[in-house]
């Protein structure tokens, strides 16, 4: 039985033994990897999905202290903003409110 080259250089010896094992097992059954047959395309779908997820985690980085102090400045003048949008907002509309129901 001769196997596809892999396309990625980086890929482990583990990795390509899983997935040419994995081939090697749905080839026994083709209806696990037709698209139009509805099983094998939920099973293709969750092949597709492991192997990026897969290949996202070993991309991902954890960030450094200065890259990590950017994103919590970000992120607290977002909430800063959000919540002086909020403040504005309720400000205005509570005599608005007061004005339609009639304040009396």
């Amino acid at each position: 039985q001769t196997f596809p080259k892999v396309a990625k250089a980086h890929c482990t010896v583990q990795h390509t033994v899983l997935v040419f094992g994995m081939a090697s097992k749905l080839s026994s059954m083709p209806f696990l990897t037709d698209k139009n047959n509805p099983v094998g395309f939920c099973v293709q779908g969750a092949i597709e999905f492991g192997m990026d997820s897969r290949r996202l985690i070993q991309r991902c980085t954890k960030p450094d202290a200065k890259e990590f102090k950017k994103i919590a400045v970000a992120c607290a003048i977002g909430f800063c903003i959000m919540g002086f949008i909020g403040y504005t907002v309720k400000l205005v509309f509570i005599p608005i409110n007061n004005i339609i129901v009639g304040g009396s």
